[in-house]
């Protein structure tokens, strides 16, 4: 650990091992489908180029980001994967896919039309073929689909390698759409007979063998956060996320703290006031306060500190937070302490509940204010 980690005020330890160690774990559920690696958004907020390269190195050569500049700058990590642009293809940025072997995934008629065009300037490329069945968000609807793969004009150079589709509610592994779903692309995916097909992303993994097809999406479960509702998350977390303590002060019964007296004590307390806010996806609500019908004790979200899961109090601000630190000895909390907001003792999807959000929401809102410290992983098993 170098002097700059130990003494930041805020920081991430991201544990490589814990991220490989997910996603061959998904590999495995995933039965006879190749997993692939989704490093969308920076890889989750954990940052492209360590995930990347670990997961490469993990065994994984199917790669998603949401638009081609996230592919670009994927391209170098690594070499002999496949990288599928989830965006699709624009008028204007061809070179980029071209000149990168970058995938685009097809969404809509418009784009098809843009990518054959492309294809009369450029030649031959591979494409996904992205097909809506049930979500209503990208892709050619069923109907658009199905004409398509009876059309006898259909040119010959669209020939797709993937035809895929996304699960809406795979969370709840009961929601009657997720049967519906499968009903219909099973139907679009046997009317493009011979090309691959893709439907289950990390909950969708956990629907069973008849979801998996030829390939399989993980996103959040691979970066350790929870997949399915109401089940007991199998994942290792991978980031923990640590903030210094500033002050350590005493408030007496009937004192209160924070913007709006938010934090009301009942007793002589103290406080910790820990260097990190909503500035860096601290997210205000994780406070409980001023948060709509939330009226239940304890309000918000705790953090972790010698040993004892502790009471977030008040306001979260933009630089600063604060926890009550009453129920440790007195003394044994100093100014220059760190407390863990969320990771091995604190879970990452606990916090996001407390602010009525996910999280996905909470990894990919890390701020730049964070040093990061990687723990690396063994090489391929």
């Amino acid at each position: 650990m170098d002097d700059v980690f130990s003494a930041a005020a805020n920081r991430l330890t991201i544990d490589l091992q814990a991220l490989a160690d997910n996603w061959r774990q998904m590999k495995a559920r995933s039965g006879r489908a190749r997993a692939a690696a989704v490093l969308k958004a920076d890889a989750y907020g954990i940052g492209i180029e360590a995930a990347a390269e670990t997961l490469y190195r993990a065994g994984a050569r199917d790669f998603f980001v949401a638009n081609a500049e996230e592919g670009v700058d994927l391209r170098p990590l690594v070499p002999e994967g496949r990288i599928y642009v989830l965006a699709g293809l624009w008028p204007g940025i061809e070179p980029l896919f071209f000149e990168n072997g970058l995938v685009p995934v097809i969404n809509s008629e418009e784009q098809l039309a843009f990518f054959m065009a492309a294809l009369s300037e450029h030649g031959d490329h591979p494409c996904v073929l992205h097909v809506d069945t049930g979500m209503n968000r990208l892709g050619l609807s069923m109907e658009e689909a199905m004409a398509l793969a009876s059309d006898p004009a259909r040119p010959a150079s669209f020939s797709p390698m993937l035809v895929m589709s996304h699960l809406a509610c795979a969370d709840d592994p009961a929601h009657p759409l997720n049967a519906r779903q499968l009903a219909a692309f099973r139907e679009v995916s046997t009317a493009f007979e011979g090309v691959e097909a893709s439907l289950a992303n990390s909950a969708g993994v956990h629907l069973g063998p008849d979801y998996h097809f030829d390939l399989t999406r993980p996103g959040i479960a691979t970066y350790g956060g929870e997949a399915v509702n109401g089940m007991a998350n199998p994942m290792t977390p991978v980031v923990t996320a640590e903030a210094r303590i500033i002050q350590v002060r005493s408030v007496a019964e009937g004192g209160s703290a924070s913007y709006g007296a938010t934090a009301a004590f009942a007793r002589d307390s103290r406080i910790a006031i820990a260097s990190v806010g909503y500035a860096d996806g601290y997210h205000r609500s994780v406070s409980g306060s001023g948060v709509a019908l939330r009226q239940a004790a304890p309000s918000g979200a705790y953090g972790f500190l010698h040993g004892r899961r502790i009471p977030h109090v008040g306001r979260v601000t933009m630089d600063l937070s604060l926890f009550d630190v009453t129920d440790l000895p007195e003394n044994a909390v100093r100014a220059g302490d760190y407390i863990e907001l969320f990771g091995r003792n604190i879970a990452l999807d606990d916090v996001a509940r407390a602010g009525g959000t996910i999280g996905y929401e909470l990894l990919t809102s890390l701020g730049h204010r964070y040093d990061r410290a990687y723990r690396e992983a063994d090489e391929e098993v």
